[in-house]
């Protein structure tokens, strides 16, 4: 394949990398050449800008740093707009916004220009290793057609949906990424504040019955969202009591609990409109009703 690729930056270069040992033809395009010497010491060629970097390409690849350095390069002067043609594709690898991913696709394929957003995973290690996560949305023959030149950048290539479904699945993912580091943070820090050193906190946490599991373990293994109580459960009631006994923990020591208290605030909710006796994976109905969404399936509770 003749490839082109713009963005040679700290997550770009090595994913280029990778695709140069892929393609037939390579061409990169950033904005300081120096960046991209040894790609061009291996074999690859230098365009100018990326209107000659998309020119004549089978596919043109963009990992950029913000959503409006991907408009520019698309749509701004000598962009790649002016210089693609309807039969090279378009992939950007970017974490882009979900508007500007639309906006694009809506205006390439105006052109006949088929766009495709392909966000990574992994950071610049796993890029460098090939040990990443590259979430597809566009057409389902064209993420066929171009799977063996993702297959190349990453080792866990996923079709997620139509255009916009990538983006929608990166973007979630660090969400999930900065909440956990929130979350963990505050929860550590209150029990090292009570009083146990953070070794300790690690090893019992990570041995109790939520801490052992990796966090979507539950929820992939999950096949209905009943959550009517037996005998086994963990109801509501008493993982109401725990999280409000959590926070006056971390009021008592002057910790911030900010993610703690809105956790408590939603289990007094439930207990308001009587879910007290219910699993306590009950929780994840709430969050749902808000949004104005169902879960087809979901975990039961936590303890």
């Amino acid at each position: 394949m003749n490839i082109g690729w713009i963005g040679i930056g700290n997550m770009g270069k090595p994913m280029a990398k990778n695709i140069q040992t892929f393609s037939t033809q390579f061409t990169v395009n950033d904005l300081n050449q120096e960046s991209a010497i040894d790609i061009l010491e291996s074999g690859g060629n230098w365009a100018s800008s990326p209107s000659e970097c998309a020119k004549g390409k089978d596919i043109i690849f963009m990992c950029l740093p913000m959503p409006a350095d991907v408009e520019k390069v698309c749509l701004g002067e000598n962009g790649i707009l002016e210089g693609i043609d309807s039969k090279t594709i378009v992939i950007d690898s970017s974490t882009n916004s979900l508007s500007m991913v639309k906006k694009l696709h809506e205006i390439f394929d105006k052109k006949g220009i088929t766009f495709m957003d392909c966000p990574v995973s992994g950071g610049v290690i796993g890029a460098v290793k090939k040990d990443l996560c590259v979430m597809a949305g566009g057409d389902k023959k064209i993420y066929n057609k171009i799977k063996p030149a993702l297959d190349a950048m990453g080792d866990k290539v996923m079709y997620c949906g139509p255009t916009g479904s990538g983006t929608i699945c990166k973007l979630s993912h660090n969400l999930f990424s900065g909440l956990l580091m929130n979350i963990t943070s505050e929860v550590l820090a209150s029990g090292i504040k009570a009083g146990v050193d953070l070794a300790t906190l690690l090893e019992a946490i990570s041995k109790g019955a939520s801490g052992k599991n990796p966090p979507l373990e539950n929820w992939i293994k999950a096949t209905q969202n009943d959550f009517a109580a037996d005998e086994y459960s963990f109801f509501l009631e008493l993982g109401a009591k725990d999280v409000k006994l959590a926070c006056e923990m971390g009021r008592e020591n002057k910790v911030p609990m900010d993610m703690s208290n809105i956790l408590e605030q939603n289990l007094i909710e439930m207990l308001n409109r009587g879910w007290g006796r219910k699993n306590s994976g009950i929780l994840r109905k709430l969050i749902a009703e808000k949004a104005g969404v169902e879960f087809e399936y979901a975990p039961g509770g936590f303890a």
